[in-house]
């Protein structure tokens, strides 16, 4: 049986990198990295490019979904029948964040929200920000519209869309 003494290893000493017996290597990471969109999604962004939202819908389960996938996660079949969608939504959930992405304290509240898109099946929906309204009055339920980008600055993301604001 191994004993935690056994297990210890061989401590390093500051003579032990002077004498060059470790080997130290200075190197700046090229971390670029190339990610495939995929057929699905790739389509989703070059509509949101075009200043539209695009679901697919599953025949099997009578389901349309957005973002859209090119296989149904309930039943396995293959979608492939592409609609257009309103940019238009209803407010699921949402959070009020005092702390932005870099870590800074912010006085007004950026509001994420999970938005349920007109069109889409019940519980399908995106991830966006919420802006254009006090924060005490957003509400699940409450109805949105997307604020799109101006067409010469879109770049096929979903920041394409800026955010969300009530429909009045």
């Amino acid at each position: 049986m191994l004993k935690s003494k056994d297990l210890m290893g061989t401590g390093l000493s500051s003579q032990d990198f002077k004498q060059k017996k470790v080997l130290v290597e200075r190197w700046t990471a090229n971390a670029k990295y190339g990610w495939d969109q995929g057929i699905a999604i790739g389509r989703y962004l070059r509509e949101l490019k075009n200043g539209k939202i695009t679901g697919i819908k599953c025949h099997k389960c009578n389901r349309t979904v957005v973002p859209p996938r090119i296989f149904c996660e309930w039943c396995f079949k293959p979608m492939d029948e592409w609609v257009y969608l309103k940019d238009t939504g209803t407010v699921n959930t949402f959070s009020l964040c005092y702390v932005a992405w870099n870590m800074e304290r912010l006085k007004d509240p950026l509001i994420p929200a999970v938005i349920e898109i007109d069109g889409a099946s019940s519980g399908m929906g995106i991830m966006h920000l919420i802006s254009e309204v006090d924060p005490k009055k957003v509400t699940r339920g409450m109805r949105v519209k997307a604020v799109w980008k101006p067409e010469n600055e879109r770049t096929g993301a979903i920041t394409d869309i800026k955010y969300w604001k009530p429909i009045r």
